[in-house]
């Protein structure tokens, strides 16, 4: 009987995934935590020298948002979210000043775990939010810190992400929500039990589409999730798939000059992303006796990607870099020295990856000379097969200087004599494909990238009495990038731009924590972590200063670079007031080591390279209080982050007024020790109060509050705004907009009503007082005035500005069981 019980109670919580809650060995309930990403029996969190932040699956849906981001951004300490992509289903999760971004070139420096398997995309690290269905999400925590038995790219922490069981769902669910920007959405679920108890199954689909509230921005999502299980007295398997087909555009920055009186404009287009995607994951776990237990996940993930992306296309040389093969042709062709196209561009790419894997590890809970321990020991292996092709086609409207009849587009125009411009935007701003100045279709990229990852994994935690606990682990990972340039033609012939090339990686990361519970109301702890990222295919493939990328395109060869390591000291204390309020406090400091920077090539103001910059330095301090008395629960939360570089290198932006006017073909600026970090609020207040007015009827409200912060292309934070001039004058030229943008407060507010019989209803609302601010900014140029007409270059701060005042209301109905998940 002892046996059958601790096998209920530790299936119970391999099914809840990586981490989640489960019963204690005793009549009281606790919170646990799994010192892996994998299954384990779990360990009080009041022992874990760590500040986890837990979210569950009935908090998260009561809330407004499309994603578990938006849950994150109004609730959880030290996270702030930015839509960089222009698309709510597509945000930037930034904890302690580290990024789970969906965009290629920002820099990484979180994992992503659904179920014990790690989702971060192969070519870049990023993280697909839209992949990750809310409807099924069973619960979720936050891991802070540079935590190495969570693997590559745990540089600030883990993002553990458990899935929905027929155990916990029981019935049929059918959802339809309505309201803001024509969203639209329907869900249907179902999940139930088998007579005996040993199988359970759920599935659901959920469809959205709505126009967006920018300009030319719908979005159509078809999310699919089905998990079928089975368990007995010792073991449990549960088989899961995701499926995916998204349709999304996302309008990002914006010069800020054409947002006046407008804040829906956009622009240039289309910029469109199809994300395809198969996910299959096995995890099981099998008691050996009382106290080993082995537990494994093994997973299949199809993920394929196409964009399009219409641009302003400027292309500029001095007579000795060449960057494209067509416009190297034309620029050869003219007599002068200097050659300067410009035009629209429709960049085009696939993105195919097959990524397999396996895990599995073996939990000890024995007494080690009397004291009580758990030592966990494991392995992984994970294997991807990247495809990715990048096609390019131009439509030029002049150059600077030459004449260009005879060749692809037969155009002539000088600027400085009166020429006319060739028409290569729409009065819609998408780009012109066709005309005068329309050059062929050329593809840009062609490349196979292989990557595999293996590691070995430990860890301890003891308790050496009742009031101290001591956790110690390592974790050793060995990744090998191997990329074959397969394009073919002019592009691939010499060497120089050949893609292909092998790099190795190898680390053991450590980590060693210590916690002291004085109390069963308070705990102590401190800990000091190392973690590491290698660079992925695409970093490897776009690293010549000499030849710049467009992401997510063009790449050039691959100057050899170094993986980030992340070393992080954290300290806390946790604990409770009252029966009714708790507390935490903790403070860190992290420092990447080697970091990854996307760094701008040449004059362009689109083309970069990735390279290792030094040292960039994370600190900060949070603070947590919550509460509930009677029928209203509340929690408020205050983080300070202080993100800086900590060594010094050079960027390239011409729109940066502190870049030297002695140089103006260059525009090098340089960062310093100190400065700051762009798009991380150094300060950040949350707030949520709920109150349940009947048993039937709740009402909750959330506030936030980010500080001001500098905007990308200012990283030396010395930029100076001047509104007297945009023009681009070469020397003592000063660009438009401020470094910064704006601190700003949000206010969002929520309510559900149970009628009974099934039936229930919900309505949310997001920026309640239609304040308008930005999320996010960079200095850029471009060749739009304020009327969005096409000419001359202006240089302006580009930003994307926060959603206006919305709300839905939506309605459910519930039969055939308890649905609900608690």
């Amino acid at each position: 009987m002892k046996l059958r019980i601790s096998a209920i109670i530790a299936l119970a919580l391999a099914s809840s995934g990586s981490l989640g809650a489960a019963e204690k060995l005793t009549t009281s309930t606790i919170n646990v935590y799994s010192a892996t990403p994998l299954p384990s029996l779990g360990l009080p969190l009041n022992i874990i020298p760590a500040n986890i932040q837990i979210a569950t699956p009935k908090a998260i849906n009561a809330q407004s948002g499309v994603s578990l981001a938006d849950y994150m951004s109004t609730n959880m300490q030290s996270v702030s979210v930015t839509e960089m992509g222009g698309n709510p289903w597509q945000p930037e999760v930034t904890f302690r000043g580290y990024s789970a971004s969906p965009l290629l070139g920002m820099p990484q420096g979180m994992s992503t775990f659904v179920d014990g398997v790690r989702v971060n995309e192969p070519f870049g690290d990023v993280t697909l939010w839209d992949k990750i269905p809310n409807f099924a999400i069973g619960g979720m925590q936050l891991v802070p810190g540079s935590n190495p038995m969570y693997g590559l790219n745990t540089l600030g922490g883990a993002i553990a992400i458990q899935t929905k069981s027929g155990r916990q769902a029981q019935g049929v669910g059918i959802e339809a929500e309505y309201g803001s920007w024509n969203r639209q959405r329907a869900l249907v679920e179902y999940g139930g039990v088998s007579k005996d108890g040993s199988m359970d199954f759920y599935i659901g689909h959920q469809t959205t589409k709505e126009d967006g509230w920018r300009q030319f921005s719908p979005s159509h999502l078809n999310q699919t999730f089905a998990k079928t299980g089975w368990q007995s007295e010792k073991t449990k398997l549960d088989l899961s798939y995701i499926g995916t087909d998204n349709k999304l555009i996302g309008n990002g920055f914006t010069p800020e000059h054409m947002l006046s009186g407008d804040r829906d404009q956009i622009h240039t287009r289309p910029d469109w992303t199809n994300n395809y995607y198969h996910h299959l994951a096995l995890n099981g776990s099998h008691w050996i006796n009382n106290d080993v237990m082995l537990s494994g996940n093994t997973y299949w993930r199809k993920s394929n990607r196409h964009t399009k992306n219409g641009d302003l296309y400027e292309y500029e040389i001095d007579g000795t870099e060449r960057h494209d093969n067509y416009n190297d042709i034309i620029c050869d062709e003219l007599s002068t020295a200097e050659c300067e196209l410009k035009g629209s561009v429709l960049n085009t790419s696939h993105t195919k990856q097959d990524n397999y894997g396996v895990s599995a590890q073996m939990t000890f809970n024995q007494d080690f000379m009397g004291m009580k321990n758990q030592f966990i020991a494991g392995t992984g292996f994970d294997y991807s097969l990247i495809r990715f092709k990048q096609n390019e086609r131009v439509n030029l409207s002049n150059q600077s200087e030459g004449d260009l009849t005879g060749l692809p587009g037969n155009r002539s125009y000088d600027e400085e004599e009166g020429g006319a411009t060739a028409v290569v935007f729409d009065p819609s701003r998408e780009a012109i494909l066709t005309g005068l100045g329309a050059l062929p279709q050329t593809q840009t990229v062609g490349l196979t990238g292989k990557q595999w990852t293996a590691s070995l994994f430990a860890t301890d935690t003891l308790s050496l009495n009742d009031k101290w606990h001591l956790n110690a682990g390592a974790r050793y990972n060995h990744t090998k990038v191997d990329n074959n340039d397969i394009l073919r033609g002019p592009h691939s012939a010499a060497n120089e731009r050949s893609l292909t090339a092998t790099d190795d990686y190898k680390r053991l990361n450590p980590t060693i924590g210590i916690t002291h519970t004085p109390t069963d109301k308070l705990s102590i702890f401190a800990t000091y972590s190392e973690s590491s990222r290698a660079p992925t295919s695409i970093e490897v493939g776009c690293s010549n200063p000499a030849v710049g990328c467009l992401l997510p395109s063009a790449m050039a060869d691959d100057p050899p670079l170094k993986q980030v390591v992340a070393k992080t000291y954290d300290f806390g204390t946790r604990g409770s007031l009252t029966e009714e309020i708790k507390w935490n406090a903790s403070i860190y400091h992290a420092m990447n080591h080697q970091d990854l920077q996307f760094i701008r090539a040449g004059n362009s103001t689109s083309r970069g390279y990735y390279s290792n910059v030094g040292r960039t330095q994370r600190q900060g301090l949070d603070l947590g209080l919550s509460g509930q008395h009677d029928r209203f629960r509340w929690n408020a939360s205050y983080s300070y982050i202080r993100a800086t570089f900590d060594s010094d290198f050079s960027l390239v932006n011409s729109a940066n007024s502190s870049a030297p006017d002695d140089d103006p073909n260059k525009n090098i600026y340089n960062v310093t020790k100190g400065n700051r970090m762009p798009s991380i609020p150094e300060h950040q207040f949350k707030a949520r109060a709920q109150y349940d007015v009947t048993p039937q009827w709740s009402v909750g409200t959330n506030l936030v509050y980010f500080s001001d912060q500098y905007v990308m292309g200012n990283e030396n934070n010395k930029h100076e705004a001047n509104t007297a001039t945009c023009l681009p004058l070469r020397n003592n030229d000063r660009a438009c907009g401020s470094g910064k943008i704006s601190d700003y407060t949000v206010v969002n507010l929520d309510t559900q009503y149970n009628f009974g019989g099934g039936w229930k209803a919900f309505a949310k609302a997001i920026n309640i007082f239609d304040n308008d601010y930005y999320v996010a900014g960079r200095l850029a140029e471009t060749m739009f005035d304020a009327s969005g007409g096409y000419g001359a270059e202006i240089k302006s701060r580009g930003v994307i500005p926060g959603a206006p005042r919305a709300a839905w209301i939506g309605v459910r109905y519930e039969f055939g069981g308890a649905l609900e998940t608690k």
